[in-house]
């Protein structure tokens, strides 16, 4: 129907209203005829007819969307029914010096119950019997307050989605047993299992966007001792900016399970050290390397400089980042080898960089067992190269991407990455540039971390393989860990190792089992299998020695690990004579250097 159609059709069917309520009221109170009070009469309903059509149009009432109606719509006609009222009144009293209060009072119910009845009736046609016949799944709403309202309300009258809200859960006692839109509050998070089973719920909504990890940690536990798919609704911010519909629910990610909230940055020291500077990142092919790139783009740098030995790898950031930022500053891609000394300083000396992320490394624990030569030469000497050249050409900032294996090393590349934060704390002695390393933990998602092998592996029915049922490690996301990159550099004094408040270590089969569920299946259709410690691997790992434990945070979440002094001249031997070890007494000599207590004394960060 067109718009001039529609608002012909209210107009006609409005003056039939007002008419039958004001006719109805008088009757109503004056069963018999009277001339003079009819006279009246049909003044009152003519000034009536035509102050009500006047203020429908001003509150718009002849605009709106009545299959969407609400409170909203309601008061318009209130507002516009009683204005309208009130002139008729006033017409009264000037022709007839006197006011039919019971007669208009009854015709102000009469015509509010027509007019918004009226209305009302479409929505609820609409709704109940013009709504096609679609079979539903049946969903519980973890949150009654405003999300879970608004939720509800969009899923009843929504033709497209396929989810039938059939009940809330909330942990407030005064909303229990209380209905919204007609749903009923059953209970608390703790019986979200009883109430899967008793309501045969097929999928589960954490309409609460608010909540921290550790809130979402809790629900998802119980909602894991369910079969029921469970979403998370988008935030209220992405609903009214449109970036997303109401029922555009997400997954439940691995992410959300960390039970600690992510680390926010100091954008204004960060963008200091990054707008408008030349930055070089080694490694930027990589999963941290490349997360580094996005999120100092963000920034704005004069020149970014993408360097890594992948050609593959370094193709694919740079035609991201050019699709992303080309316009806004210089992206240069560089094929090089930290190993090779001769083509970094070349790099060093044609950009001269202002701050280097040094993110090259080889990271596979037991590879690294197999090859320890090799880890010796990407992860001790390409660090010394890209270390040197940066402070022989006047680099302002060195980061070295360190590991929590690095703590009391028991395999090689925990070694070699110690042995690389030693040469820089050396470096950092002599030079102008600020050193410092950043520690992380586990990074999920990044390449060969456990959390592809798992999907991997789940996705080919199983069994998922861990290595000890005890086993426990910390656990970041990548983007968290790229800005924890970035904050250190803007934190950096030289000397220092920072380490993120990881929370509590996770154990590896909770999060198999989480990553189980989260993919639709449970621990009985996939199977978990244990297949022992692996090749240098401990069963838990720390993020600072004894003695370098500094318990005050420089920046929230964020620590500070007291710098060591130690027997540079052994580090010295090891780098200058590695290629005439052979191969496992050199992992044996790694693994004793960098555990040497007896040469390790702790002395404080100025």
């Amino acid at each position: 129907m067109s718009y001039q159609k529609r608002v012909s059709m209210l107009i006609l069917l409005d003056s039939v209203i007002v008419l039958t309520a004001i006719y109805m009221g008088y009757f109503t109170l004056h069963p018999y005829f009277n001339i003079y009070t009819f006279k009246t009469l049909v003044i009152s309903s003519i000034a009536l007819l035509a102050s009500h059509h006047l203020f429908a149009f001003k509150y718009r009432l002849y605009q709106k969307a009545w299959e969407y109606a609400s409170i909203g719509e309601m008061l318009g006609i209130v507002r516009a029914v009683t204005l309208s009222i009130l002139s008729a009144a006033i017409i009264q009293f000037i022709v007839n010096g006197n006011v039919y209060v019971r007669v208009l009072g009854i015709t102000w119910m009469l015509h509010i119950i027509l007019i918004g009845g009226s209305r009302f009736s479409w929505r609820m046609y609409r709704d109940y019997y013009l709504r096609p016949e679609v079979k539903k799944s049946r969903a519980l709403i973890i949150g009654a307050g405003s999300a879970g309202s608004m939720l509800v309300r969009q899923l009843i009258k929504s033709h497209d989605t396929d989810l039938l809200p059939v009940g809330f859960v909330d942990d407030d006692p005064k909303k229990e047993k209380l209905q919204i839109y007609g749903v009923t509050v059953f209970g608390r998070t703790k019986d979200i299992p009883t109430l899967v089973e008793k309501l045969n719920i097929e999928n589960i909504i954490i309409a609460i966007p608010s909540l921290s990890k550790k809130e979402i940690q809790k629900i998802y536990q119980e909602c894991s001792k369910t079969n029921a798919k469970t979403q998370i609704m988008p935030m209220i911010e992405d609903i009214v900016s449109g970036k997303v519909a109401v029922n555009q629910f997400r997954e439940v990610q691995v992410e959300d399970l960390l039970g600690r909230e992510p680390v926010q940055l100091d954008m204004e020291s960060i963008s200091k050290k990054i707008t408008g500077k030349t930055i070089l990142v080694t490694g930027a092919g990589g999963s941290i390397g490349s997360e580094i790139c996005r999120q100092v783009s963000k920034f704005k740098p004069n020149k970014l400089l993408l360097l890594g030995h992948g050609e593959n790898s370094i193709y694919q950031i740079d035609m991201e980042l050019r699709n992303r930022h080309g316009k806004d500053f210089e992206i240069i891609p560089i094929i090089a080898d930290v190993q090779d000394r001769d083509r970094i300083f070349e790099v060093m000396s044609v950009h001269a960089p202002d701050v280097v992320y040094h993110a090259a490394a080889h990271k596979h624990v037991p590879l690294m067992e197999y090859n320890p030569k090799e880890a010796v030469k990407n992860n001790v000497i390409g660090t010394k190269n890209v270390a040197e050249a940066a402070d022989m050409f006047g680099v302002k900032t060195f980061v070295l991407v360190s590991t929590d294996k690095a703590v009391n090393p028991t395999n090689v590349m925990g070694s070699t990455k110690r042995i690389a934060e030693m040469v820089i704390q050396q470096l950092n002695k002599t030079s102008q540039t600020n050193y410092v390393a950043v520690r992380f933990g586990n990074v999920l998602g990044s390449r060969g971390s456990v959390i592809p092998l798992f999907k991997k592996q789940i996705q080919s029915g199983g069994p998922v393989t861990v290595t000890h049922p005890d086993m426990t490690r910390y656990f970041m996301t990548i983007p968290e860990a790229s800005r924890l990159v970035m904050q250190a550099g803007a934190l950096a004094r030289g000397g220092e190792i920072f380490v993120l408040d990881m929370g509590e270590p996770v154990k590896i089969v909770d999060l198999a089992k989480n990553l189980i569920h989260l993919s639709g299946y449970n621990i009985e259709e996939i199977g978990i299998k244990y297949a022992g410690i692996r090749p240098g691997e401990k069963m838990y790992e720390e993020l600072l020695g004894e003695n370098e434990v500094h318990k005050k945070e420089v920046f929230p979440k964020i620590f500070i690990g007291k710098t060591v002094e130690f027997d540079y001249e052994r580090v010295s031997n090891l780098i200058e004579n590695h290629q005439s070890f052979d191969a496992r007494f050199l992992s044996d000599y790694v693994l004793e250097l960098a555990n040497k207590k007896e040469t390790l004394l702790v002395k404080n960060v100025n």
